[in-house]
């Protein structure tokens, strides 16, 4: 019979339970699910026979110290600025750690400490980061052993309602914090193209999205993420021309985004009038009159207003963006704000009451890598690796799926000795990533490649 194995899981969030799953398939894995509020962690824990629950504040060096030491393993599914501090606190008692967020530099400080500790620190493993590193890598290294050269690499990730629950002016529904995913659409972003290091200021990331064509049925765009340029040294592809990762929307999504920036809802600055303090009534017509500093707060009068700060020569388009801004109600003098503080976190609470998945709705996880390869002999061809993953009604949803499975089956790896390098680690050398994939067919996860 196999030794037991202590667990230790911190975090209850909707990417937690697929992992849960995975890691209860093992009669000696003894799993304890860990948040802040017992309550929370219970809830979980109760849907596993065995499966334990704690409480712990993540915030606390002392409790994180003691908690984790009782383990043999640590997964931390909490925010990623608390990532530190639980290796830190694995490091201490030389205990094994799994991330699913990409390692930051502060972790990475943490690389020789976790080698000397002789534990493994094991980061990336969800769906983006890892299943795309997994695919990424897969080709590449293929390429590259039969002496061809990667010319481009083109990779879009993105989670979406499924069609038929894509009923919204966005095309969107949130499964988590509206505000991280809106930030996220102001930031930087910066790629080679063509031979060139190309780079596109946050105002104008929006506007850059294009079609990006994967199936027939799906109209998507994508426009870049962040930093690219730095996988030409990850994927060891100093040969390519282009590299590009970005994220999938379905479309229309960008020009809406940046209309609502164009106007000024995402200003980040305290409002006192929308302080959570403030108890004077306050409805969305009045609001938006406000920041477009109008002199009506009229809903015919508003429309007239926002019209010519929406940037597009194309009628039906504006005409769209206008009924969508009706349908959020942004210019209704019926509908109440709950104020939070500033512009944008006042309107993603507008957002999360009305772009909540409902019961029985679905989502789909799309990821697909592009590449434009360079044979030995100087023939060229395409190739793509593409996951679609839909999520189950009233069950796991696609991205909690894709993101949990892998956590999950990278721990038990971990746990089995299969992986045991040591130190900071994030999936980039087949001894670790070929063995996750292999595990993760038999859960039915995995991309189809093509040669096109």
């Amino acid at each position: 019979m196999a030794s037991q194995k202590k667990i230790l899981l911190l975090g209850s969030g909707f990417v937690a339970e697929p992992c849960v799953e995975v890691l209860s398939r093992r009669s000696e894995n003894v799993i304890t699910i860990a948040c802040r509020t017992l309550e929370t962690a219970q809830k979980l824990a109760n849907k596993y026979p065995g499966v334990l629950a704690a409480s712990v504040d993540a915030t606390s060096q002392e409790q994180l110290e003691a908690i984790v030491a009782r383990h043999d393993l640590v997964i931390s599914l909490i925010p990623y600025t608390q990532h530190v501090n639980v290796i830190r606190a694995a490091i201490k008692a030389k205990k094994h750690v799994i991330t699913t967020s990409y390692v930051s530099p502060a972790m990475q400080e943490l690389n020789q400490q976790c080698k000397e500790a002789g534990i493994t620190c094991l980061n990336e493993v969800g769906l983006d980061p890892g299943i795309d590193h997994f695919y990424a890598l897969k080709t590449i290294n293929s390429v590259h052993r039969e002496g061809g050269q990667i010319k481009s690499f083109l990779s879009y990730c993105g989670g979406l309602p499924a069609p038929e629950d894509s009923n919204n002016p966005l095309g969107y529904k949130f499964s988590w914090s509206a505000r991280g995913v809106l930030i996220a659409l102001l930031n930087n972003a910066k790629f080679w193209q063509d031979g060139k290091i190309v780079e596109i200021p946050g105002k104008d990331l929006m506007a850059s999205a294009k079609p990006i064509f994967i199936y027939p049925a799906f109209s998507f765009v994508g426009y870049p993420n962040r930093d690219s340029t730095h996988y030409k040294e990850i994927y060891s592809i100093p040969e390519a021309q282009t590299v590009i990762r970005g994220t999938l929307r379905y479309q229309g999504f960008p020009e809406f985004v940046k209309a609502l920036v164009d106007i000024g809802f995402f200003n980040t600055e305290e409002q006192e009038f929308l302080s959570r303090s403030n108890t004077e009534p306050l409805t969305w017509n009045q609001l938006t009159a406000r920041l477009l500093n109008s002199s009506s707060d009229k809903p015919s009068d508003l429309v007239k207003d926002i019209e010519p700060r929406i940037q597009t020569d194309n009628a039906e388009l504006k005409n769209r963006i206008i009924k969508g801004f009706q349908w959020l109600g942004i210019v209704s003098d019926n509908v109440s704000v709950r104020k939070q503080g500033t512009y944008l976190d006042t309107l993603c609470s507008r957002l999360e009451e009305l772009m909540q998945y409902e019961e029985g709705e679905r989502d789909l996880v799309m990821l697909q890598h592009t590449f434009e390869i360079i044979n030995k002999d100087g023939s060229e061809e395409t190739r793509t690796s593409t996951l679609l993953e839909y999520g189950i009604p009233n069950g796991f949803s696609a991205m909690a799926r894709t993101v949990g499975i892998p956590c999950g089956v990278a721990t038990q790896l971990v746990l089995d000795g299969v992986i045991s390098e040591t130190g900071v680690l994030a999936p980039m050398k087949e001894s670790i990533y070929v063995p996750i994939m292999e595990e993760l067919l038999k859960d039915n996860i995995y991309c189809t490649e093509k040669v096109l």
